[in-house]
């Protein structure tokens, strides 16, 4: 009676979709959605990372007032040449302390690469760091349920409930995809007139890159290639309004990115410094003072709903690695409508004939059965609620097979007392006895069916997780309502049974 009222009581929110309580979402496949499969660019991790260390090479010499030349980044090293030859203990000191880095000398320059065991790991770390980061913005976005999970060695599965218009779509791609790499960087004042007239290849020539304007892609800007910091230093990110209420985004940095930061507004006064969103100039902006605090603003004629996205994205923190689309494919609502149909149809239909085929062979015992069948269902939908899980097509076809299985203990219950009945035992003894001879083969046959959903569960993808955990509920609620709950209905009825001595009406038989 207990697991019965259990049972009511927690999946009534989900079959009526009420606002308050414990609901089961449905999946992708049942309401409709995005279904996307990502791949992560790892090797552009690496460049990152090397930027990572010649950015703390920068600050440590300059903080140091160690003299270098010519520090820049290459595809898989790091650069630069040291002034005086004095210094090399120091600059040494400091590069043992970099993990994961080797480096040779020729001459007074050093080049530093990644260790290849150094090299799987940021590869490794850029996927799961990118698996992590879209589920943190997907969250924060506010759609239900999403299902962001690694498949393969580099692939990201993405499933996104709920989605149904276009522009939803769209927003949502973006923000997924949205590298949201922010950097901080400093204008080559000397050069800067120059920008118009020289190639990407002269500018590195300078240990100088060109990037554009954000509002106007044919302004240019020609900024020192190694960052004065980056967005791993960020933390916080909120929409804001200036002075002509337009939105704009106010970013706070750690105490280590604080102190950079005023550390180098304070060294230049007078100069321009860069505010960059993945390789984009947003503001360039005079330094007048030195900058404390670790606060700054990004302002590029946003609209809300895109600064609340930027925001999200830099929250959530940078991608590491980019992303690229390799498939998509749009699940519609009235697609998801005939499924939750279809699978309703099929419950229902399984359920009546199981019904129907419970009464008229085992009499009172099938009816007893059947009560056992109908709080198994219930609890299977309260527990699913409770633990929030989301419903798909393969859980709705798990749901419908456990209808059928979950009789099967009750069958073979059924079977042996009625053989102890023909053997002309006691009605009392042979409940008892069937209830006990029954048990070893249902423990045999539901542990195995359950072993096997918990191995499906461990290596299958999403939908055949969705299958295994309504089968493995549906196995456990099966034993609770077959072996305790229409037992005890057995032991409350035996009096009556006992006295009336009808085996035909209670259990479909007649004594010879």
């Amino acid at each position: 009676m207990l697991a019965f009222l259990f049972g009511i009581v927690f999946s009534v929110p989900s079959f009526f979709q009420m606002q308050k309580g414990p609901k089961i979402s449905l999946g992708l496949d049942l309401q409709g959605g995005l279904h996307m499969l990502l791949g992560v660019k790892t090797d552009e991790a690496i460049k990152s990372k090397l930027k990572s260390i010649a950015s703390s090479i920068k600050y440590f010499t300059d903080d140091e007032e160690i003299l270098i030349d010519d520090l820049r980044v290459k595809d898989k090293s790091v650069e630069f040449t040291l002034m005086d030859e004095d210094e090399r203990p120091k600059i040494e000191e400091m590069l043992k302390n970099i993990k994961g880095i080797s480096y040779k000398l020729e001459g007074n320059k050093y080049i530093i690469t990644l260790t290849p065991k150094e090299i799987e790991s940021v590869k490794e770390y850029a996927i799961k760091q990118a698996v992590d980061t879209i589920r943190n913005r997907l969250d924060q976005f506010g759609l239900a349920e999403p299902t962001v999970a690694k498949q393969g060695k580099d692939k990201i599965l993405v499933e996104l409930p709920g989605i149904k218009t276009p522009e939803q779509e769209q927003r949502a791609r973006e923000l997924i995809a949205k590298a949201a790499h922010l950097q901080l960087m400093a204008i080559d004042e000397k050069r800067a007139d120059q920008v118009y007239n020289m190639s990407e290849e002269e500018a590195a020539e300078y240990g100088d890159i060109i990037l554009p304007d954000a509002k106007n892609p044919k302004r240019k800007y020609l900024v020192h290639e190694v960052p004065i910091l980056d967005g791993s230093m960020l933390t916080d990110a909120r929409v804001a309004f200036d002075r002509a209420n337009q939105p704009v985004i106010n970013f706070t940095l750690n105490s280590a990115g604080a102190k950079i930061f005023g550390d180098f507004t304070g060294k230049n006064v007078g100069k321009r410094l860069a505010i960059v969103l993945d390789n984009k100039v947003y503001s360039a902006p005079v330094i007048r003072e030195r900058i404390g605090g670790g606060s700054g603003q990004i302002s590029g004629g946003f609209s809300i709903e895109e600064a609340h996205d930027v925001a999200i994205a830099l929250r959530s923190g940078a991608l590491l690695a980019p992303v690229v689309m390799l498939e998509k494919r749009s699940v519609g609502p009235s697609l998801g409508a005939d499924s939750i149909k279809a699978s309703f149809i099929a419950l229902i239909s399984g359920f009546l004939l199981v019904v129907f085929f419970m009464i008229v062979y085992y009499g009172m015992a099938g009816i007893i059965a059947d009560i056992a069948l109908v709080a198994n269902l219930f609890l299977i939908v309260a527990v699913m609620a409770l633990f929030g899980a989301t419903l798909t097509l393969p859980g709705m076809a798990g749901i419908v097979l456990t209808v059928g299985m979950a009789v099967d203990a009750n069958v073979i219950i059924n079977e042996r007392i009625r053989e102890l009945l023909r053997s002309n035992v006691s009605i009392t003894k042979a409940v008892e006895q069937g209830y006990s001879n029954a048990m070893s083969a249902i423990l045999d046959a539901n542990i195995t069916t359950l072993i096997a959903a918990v191995i499906l569960y461990a290596y299958g993808t999403g939908p055949i997780k969705g299958f295994a955990i309504t089968m493995s509920i549906g196995i456990l609620a099966s034993m609770l309502t077959a072996i305790l709950g229409t037992h005890g209905i057995y032991e409350y009825l035996l009096p009556k049974i006992e006295r009336s001595k009808n085996l035909k009406f209670w259990f479909g038989i007649e004594r010879k």
